[in-house]
């Protein structure tokens, strides 16, 4: 098991993201935006300079988190750019060794019901990219986020069987903030641990992100982990005792959320929680093992 992270909530320079890696002691970072563009998208001299970069700090990248299929593309929109995201990714991740890119599988259509979301499209795109990655030796990971997937574990699974191949990453904390469309109207939210016993035969890879859902207001409060209720705490217990040996990527959310930039905070917040986030999760983890080792 190793411990990585979104180090784009640290700092959005790639020498911020590098340091609190080391601070951690930790020797991976999940790449997302360098200087505020993905990691794909960033010109050719620019991904030189990240390469020489974690070349000199001994960093490396186990984990593209790319926008590919994600939750800001429409499967209804004819021009989809994630192929030529995927063909950007492949042979930067092979420079950088990197055997895993998180992918989604678009937006929900809100309008519809959740049984009538084109997903035959969304299933015959996914196979394309699957492909992609797989004949680069890469292994491609979907997130349970605010696409298709994330809508319940059951369209995860529908996925999973319409995918040959597919693999998850985890979400610890996106229930939380999707509603469980496998059920009736008004939608509740979905179950963190609930969510994870279903998929987790299929889960590569595991996010760490915790929440508390206010109902009465409609909306997260984040917190550090195993302080909401994304059942951390019960799922990385399950988890190493199952034998998971995979990565443990922090995306806090406290100081910064992606997809929302009306969340903004200083430089010296944002890498102070994801400092404090990442020990705080190693705590948890070494409080497990050791729980484990006192009843074996």
């Amino acid at each position: 098991m190793y411990f990585t992270g979104f180090a784009d909530e640290a700092a959005k320079g790639l020498e911020g993201q590098v340091k609190a890696t080391r601070e951690l002691g930790w020797r991976n970072i999940e790449s997302r935006c360098i200087g505020g563009t993905n990691i794909h998208d960033i010109s050719d001299a620019e991904f030189d300079r990240v390469q020489e970069v974690l070349e000199l700090a001994d960093i490396k990248i186990n984990c593209f988190g790319s926008t590919i299929a994600n939750w800001a593309k429409k499967i209804t929109d004819a021009e989809d750019t994630s192929f030529e995201e995927a063909k950007r990714a492949i042979p930067r991740m092979q420079k950088l060794g990197t055997k895993l890119v998180r992918i989604m599988s678009y937006a929900v259509i809100e309008e519809n019901d959740p049984d009538d979301q084109m997903e035959e499209e969304r299933y015959r795109r996914l196979r394309e990219l699957q492909k992609m990655f797989a004949d680069a030796g890469i292994t491609p990971v979907h997130e349970n986020c605010m696409n298709y997937g994330g809508m319940s574990w059951q369209y995860t699974m529908r996925l999973i069987e319409n995918v040959p191949g597919l693999k998850l990453v985890y979400d610890t904390g996106n229930p939380l903030l999707n509603p469980d469309r496998s059920k009736s109207k008004p939608w509740p939210r979905q179950d963190s641990w609930e969510f994870y016993q279903k998929v987790k035969e299929h889960v590569e890879y595991i996010h760490i992100k915790d929440v508390i859902w206010h109902a009465d207001k409609n909306e997260p409060e984040y917190t550090y982990p195993g302080k909401g209720q994304g059942c951390v705490k019960q799922i990385l217990t399950d988890a190493i005792n199952s034998g998971y040996d995979g990565g443990l990527s922090i995306e806090p959310h406290l100081a910064v959320v992606f997809h929302d930039a009306s969340v903004d905070s200083s430089e010296e917040k944002m890498y102070k929680s994801y400092v404090r986030y990442g020990r705080d999760l190693v705590n948890i983890v070494e409080n497990i093992k050791k729980k484990e080792l006192e009843t074996a």
